[in-house]
């Protein structure tokens, strides 16, 4: 006669777990709750947004002023356990403002997703976390009607897109009052751009001179 014997795998049912096993129990199916129930996000509600960063989902804060745009928002990428990170703030490269996709949020941050994070693996942020910096630019251009031309001024890193939207208004009013003679030939004109940090050398702060002056000085540089 043939004994088949069958090794039990699963906790008999009415078995109590132990403290530590139903803590793994638990988290796991919180973390089940939030993905299948995620926490809707509302731009420019101000609250920390969970994101995915590759295969895993990351906690971020949202920048206040630049977090209504229904496409892109700009947030920083922080420690699951923020504001009592301390002691693992190292598992973390400070990568500054970016700018995220809105399909990438899942939802508003909740602590059961810090199970799908980087550092709940023990792992650095990636280099590329798939979000280019969000610092921004205005580009002052001389173009004639063929299209050709030159960039007469430059000036940025702005941290938030209102800003440098309102500056380029600023001086797109000042060229109207001065369009004939900006730069003859040519037609000038102030824009918002991304902001290029390969090209930062070029760039004017906008900071710490007027920018009405800086304007100024390019026109003249450019009628020597």
């Amino acid at each position: 006669m043939i004994r088949r014997l069958f090794r039990r795998c699963a906790t008999a049912p009415g078995t109590v777990l132990a403290p530590e096993d139903q803590a793994v129990v638990d988290v796991f199916r919180a973390m089940l709750a939030a993905l299948r129930t995620p926490e809707s996000w509302t731009p420019g509600c101000a609250q920390d947004v969970a994101v995915r960063v590759g295969a895993h989902v990351e906690r971020a804060h949202t920048r206040p002023g630049d977090d209504h745009g229904p496409d892109v928002i700009a947030v920083a990428l922080v420690h699951p356990d923020t504001p009592h990170a301390a002691a693992y703030a190292h598992r973390y490269t400070h990568k500054g403002w970016l700018r995220c996709e809105t399909t990438t949020i899942l939802g508003l941050w909740q602590p059961a997703y810090t199970a799908l994070s980087h550092a709940a693996s023990g792992l650095d942020l990636p280099d590329d976390v798939g979000m280019s910096p969000a610092h921004y630019g205005i580009d002052v251009e001389a173009r004639q009607a063929d299209g050709s031309g030159f960039t007469l001024l430059r000036l940025g890193p702005y941290n938030q897109t209102r800003l440098a939207s309102r500056d380029a208004d600023r001086l797109t009013t000042e060229l109207q009052g001065r369009a004939a003679t900006a730069v003859p030939g040519f037609t000038v004109t102030a824009a918002s751009a991304p902001f290029d940090f390969d090209d930062h050398e070029n760039y004017s702060d906008p900071y710490r001179s007027d920018i009405t002056e800086l304007l100024a000085a390019a026109l003249v540089g450019a009628n020597v």
